[in-house]
């Protein structure tokens, strides 16, 4: 029944008080019915009592327990008065207990429950009256606690949806950050590598252009073949960017064995760069191995722009279950007031951008001054993941 009339509430937009107000006129109904039916022709204060037992019905979900004292004291005295015009349960007693059932309290519930079976045991005159009367009363009110049961449950699976809503729109929009962060570290490695290389080739060409004219060819080929690694990496991330489903095509991940191209552009900036990357270093998981990758070539990019160093050295090897990536130069390094490896180090975007990619795998990095103070060293630890046999697709 309530569901039923929550249900037409909606589809209708009416206020719940219509429905409820068509149930009463439908119990008063009845009533007036039952009254008329009776051998004995009763006055009319009879069937204003019978009117009466129905008008609280409209206020049901409001006040349940009000409604049915009102719908139960006109049914009791035409109960005392003209017995038989009254029915043996009256269907606005019917309507309100439900309610009662449906919508007060526990304690409210069974003890109106306890006063109704001990009022049908004593007020009816018949054992068969009695039974059909606790019939009626307790399906009435194991209907009404089932409706109750229904509704609390609804609200639950409300709750819950509603709570898996919000999980959901929280968790997009972290990964919406996550994936801006990655994006933004990717161009910063991708640009800010291939332009400090052209900017130092291309400020040492013109002196050397006449006085060296083999090492300024040199100079502005470094320069194309950075360009050119740029575009082609810029091309997978603003391809990943545009197209649906592309990211495996369009983007593959940087390999370990890419490091010799990077260390070569930067040897032809003018600065030595010794490669030491282990042999036997198994499979490496493919966000690991893009991690150390990206981690290396930051590191060098603050070699080539701030360090002033004329060697650098890179060192890649497995250390139990962990990758161990080493960056060092013996450049000026960095003030004494700051000069200590510290885990949480603060500097600019670069170092920043090492740190995040070295924690997005389980990792940490640390950055700081090279042994005895000299130089400037990063160093990168990365999970290889269960015993480091984690394979990457098509390796």
């Amino acid at each position: 029944m309530e569901r039923a009339s929550g249900r037409l509430n909606r589809l209708t937009g009416l206020s719940p008080y219509v429905p409820d107000s068509l149930l009463a006129g439908a119990a008063a109904g009845v009533a007036v019915w039952a009254v008329a039916q009776d051998d004995t022709a009763r006055p009319w204060w009879i069937y204003l009592l019978a009117v009466a037992t129905a008008l609280s019905l409209p206020w049901r979900r409001r006040a349940p327990l009000t409604v049915l004292v009102l719908a139960t004291l006109p049914s009791l005295l035409i109960s005392i008065v003209a017995h038989s015009a009254n029915p043996q349960v009256p269907l606005s007693g019917v309507i309100s207990f439900y309610t009662v059932a449906d919508r007060s309290s526990e304690r409210a519930r069974w003890s109106v429950l306890a006063v109704v079976v001990v009022g049908n045991v004593l007020g009816t005159h018949s054992p068969n009256g009695a039974l059909f009367s606790l019939v009626t009363s307790v399906g009435t009110f194991v209907f009404g606690s089932l409706v109750r049961a229904q509704r609390q449950l609804a609200r639950l699976e409300a709750e819950r949806a509603r709570d898996a809503g919000e999980r959901a729109a929280s968790e997009a929009a972290r990964a919406v950050a996550e994936e801006r962060a990655r994006i933004a570290r990717e161009m910063h490695d991708i640009l800010a590598h291939a332009v400090s290389l052209m900017v130092i080739q291309a400020e040492a060409g013109p002196v050397v252009v006449r006085s060296n004219p083999d090492r300024a060819i040199r100079a502005f080929d470094t320069i194309a073949d950075a360009g050119r690694d740029a575009m082609v990496q810029l091309r997978r991330v603003l391809g990943v960017l545009k197209e649906e489903g592309a990211g495996q095509e369009l983007a593959p991940q940087p390999r370990l064995a890419e490091l010799g191209a990077v260390a070569e552009r930067v040897r032809r900036a003018g600065l030595q760069v010794e490669l030491d990357v282990a042999d036997g270093l198994g499979a490496v998981p493919a966000d690991v191995e893009a991690a150390a990758y990206r981690i290396v070539q930051e590191a060098l990019t603050n070699t080539v722009k701030h360090s002033g160093a004329d060697r650098a050295a890179i060192r890649v090897r497995r250390g139990g279950q962990e990758l161990e990536v080493v960056v060092s130069d013996n450049g000026r390094g960095v003030a004494p007031a700051v000069g200590r490896t510290v885990v949480g180090w603060s500097g600019g975007r670069g170092l920043v951008g090492i740190r995040e990619r070295a924690a997005a795998c389980g990792g940490r990095a640390e950055a700081g001054p090279g042994p005895e103070g000299k130089g400037f060293l990063v160093s990168a630890r990365l999970p290889l993941g269960a015993g480091g046999v984690v394979e990457r697709a098509g390796g």
